[in-house]
């Protein structure tokens, strides 16, 4: 259960081991988070993030191996990770996300594919089991990664702004698909983050670092908002933005 200041005890992370989930874990964990269970593809970043969790305050810690490539795994692994955690989960978090490579992925049946898969397929099958359990319980909050490459998607990242899109119009609907079970949702929408995805990327306007992202995220996690922006300037740059014509568009998000 959450303790008397609302902070989430058990937390189930999906997509454990990614730099901006780690910084989140991290920060949690500080704030008395005192079980956190990792899940993703990589046991050696995942064991990395569980000692992490340790350092931070975590009493208890453990992994879970997924493929989000294979959507019938994120049954299983959406289970395991809630038996792990034992009988309360106050705070399921979504990560799991690829950036891809735009122009090779474009051409690629199977690499276009892959990226919707990872970003929103197996995305929707996990969080609907974790919703599912959270409802059963009548309790618990869930947390999603998404991106501002939802809001509006440009023709240079399209197949990751396109599935981030999809993603992030399907969790408004399951968030307002909560009121009155005890469960919330809300949703992250992080700009450009210095992580090891975005390693030889050219950096844009308002790029930050994950500790900024985790920071942001502690402090929604506290709010009602249904969206947190990251930075939250990002939700009045993109008030203007998303409602440019879309030649202006093309010219000032797609060079």
């Amino acid at each position: 259960m959450e303790n008397a200041f609302g902070q989430p005890q058990n937390v189930v992370i999906l997509g454990g081991s990614s730099d901006i989930a780690r910084a989140i874990t991290k920060k949690l964990c500080a704030a008395r988070a005192h079980t956190v269970i990792l899940a993703g593809r990589n046991q050696t970043l995942l064991d990395e993030a569980a000692r992490e969790a340790l350092d931070y305050g975590a009493s208890k810690t453990d992994t879970v191996i997924f493929d989000a490539e294979d959507v019938t795994s994120a049954r299983g692994a959406v289970a395991s990770a809630f038996e792990k955690a034992g009988d309360h989960v106050d705070l399921v978090i979504m990560a799991v996300g690829l950036l891809g490579h735009q122009v090779h992925d474009q051409s690629d049946v199977a690499a276009a594919t892959r990226m919707m898969s990872i970003n929103l397929t197996w995305p929707v099958a996990a969080l609907t089991e974790a919703r599912n359990r959270l409802v059963a319980q009548g309790s618990g909050r869930i947390l999603v990664m998404s991106s501002v490459a939802a809001v509006r998607v440009r023709s240079s990242a399209y197949l990751y702004g396109g599935a981030k899109a999809g993603l992030d119009r399907l969790c408004q609907g399951m968030a307002d698909s909560l009121a009155g079970t005890g469960v919330s949702l809300q949703l992250v929408r992080p700009g450009a983050v210095r992580t090891r995805m975005t390693e030889g990327l050219a950096e844009v306007p308002f790029t930050t670092g994950v500790n900024e992202v985790a920071a942001t995220v502690i402090k929604g996690l506290s709010s009602a908002d249904a969206v947190i922006w990251s930075p939250p300037i990002l939700k009045y740059v993109y008030l203007i933005l998303r409602h440019l014509p879309r030649p202006i568009w093309r010219k000032v998000m797609d060079r």
